[in-house]
């Protein structure tokens, strides 16, 4: 009830669990119950295991990669590092907007003793280096897979945003701080105060991202988000040989690219939904049965979830963060 009455004060929760229920209702239609336990009964277990070993390696991979480019800051343990980012994901399981992206950096800020912000930079490199190699992706699978026109044109947008943000962080990371100029605005002026925060949080900012690019452990945390990417494809696929559905390694990687760049918009908690429909539609673009797709896209949901909420609700538990303060945190960076 507390979510729905936040959807409503915020009209982009609102879309996302608008466009959640929209693919739910799409996915479901043709779901018939039967087939479905039928499926679940043929569905081989070996396959499913060495998918969870993929794709908790893949969790791991991401708090390696966040430790190194957190050096700057403080120093981590990788467990900490790990701890954080499931705390983080479990609180985007249950809260909308992400907000579980907040509670992590809440959290390292707190076990580094760093300002808030200075843990940001950080993770906007992450961003930077998935968009990098999702659109490395798309381009490679389209090379010996034909993609749907829409996902290449997705692939393309992708690539041009990628291409432009690293070009922007080489800048932030090269360039000489300019020395601080005179204030032309009085003290007591709204203006001039305003003027004054945004320039020292674009200098905080700035000061971070010239940090982290310029050591040897910002190429490390490249080369481990390339192998987060492939873990977590082989994980999809993998639940894929379980489930029965042959499709080659290079169609299971398109359909999870094209699942990651569904998804990639803040929407309902734990992406229900939006997964589930971006699941299906690529599927059936490889001539999957739409009703084995629906079935697909429930069990991987709910097989490649559950392990993280687990994981990540002992992380969270032990980390002394509470719902309400992350919620309030929420508040505060909003205002």
């Amino acid at each position: 009830m507390d979510q729905l009455k936040s959807a409503i004060r915020n009209p982009q929760s609102a879309i996302g669990y608008l466009l959640a229920l929209g693919g739910l209702i799409w996915v479901l239609r043709d779901l018939q119950p039967a087939n479905l336990l039928g499926q679940l009964t043929r569905i081989n277990w070996w396959w499913i295991a060495v998918a969870l070993v993929c794709d908790v390696g893949s969790y791991v991979c991401q708090g390696v990669r966040w430790r190194l480019l957190l050096r700057p800051v403080g120093e981590i343990t990788m467990v900490q590092s790990t701890q954080a980012i499931y705390a983080g994901l479990f609180t985007n399981e249950i809260l909308p907007m992400r907000v579980g992206e907040l509670a992590r950096a809440y959290l390292v800020s707190r076990w580094t003793a760093a300002k808030f912000v200075a843990v940001i930079p950080s993770m906007v490199v992450e961003r930077l280096f998935d968009g990098v190699w999702l659109a490395a992706g798309i381009g490679l699978v389209a090379m010996f897979t034909p993609l749907p026109a829409d996902l290449l044109v997705a692939g393309d947008a992708l690539g041009v945003i990628a291409i432009l943000a690293a070009g922007l962080f080489i800048w932030f990371a090269f360039r000489q701080p300019k020395q601080a100029r005179e204030r032309r605005l009085p003290d007591w002026a709204p203006a001039g105060k305003l003027l004054r925060a945004a320039g020292g949080l674009f200098e905080r900012m700035s000061g971070g991202l010239r940090g982290i690019g310029r050591t040897r452990a910002f190429y490390c945390s490249f080369a481990f988000s390339l192998a987060l990417l492939i873990l977590q494809t082989l994980a999809f696929w993998l639940v894929m040989r379980g489930y029965g559905i042959r499709l080659s390694f290079r169609a299971g990687a398109a359909v999870f690219l094209i699942v990651r760049l569904g998804t990639a918009i803040p929407n309902a908690p734990a992406n229900v939904g939006s997964y589930q429909f971006f699941t299906v539609v690529g599927l059936t673009l490889f001539g999957v049965d739409k009703t084995l797709a629906t079935g697909f896209s429930l069990v991987v949901f709910a097989l490649l979830t559950l392990p993280l909420l687990l994981i990540g609700f002992v992380a969270f538990s032990r980390s002394g963060m509470t719902l309400m303060k992350i919620r309030n945190v929420y508040v505060y960076r909003r205002c």
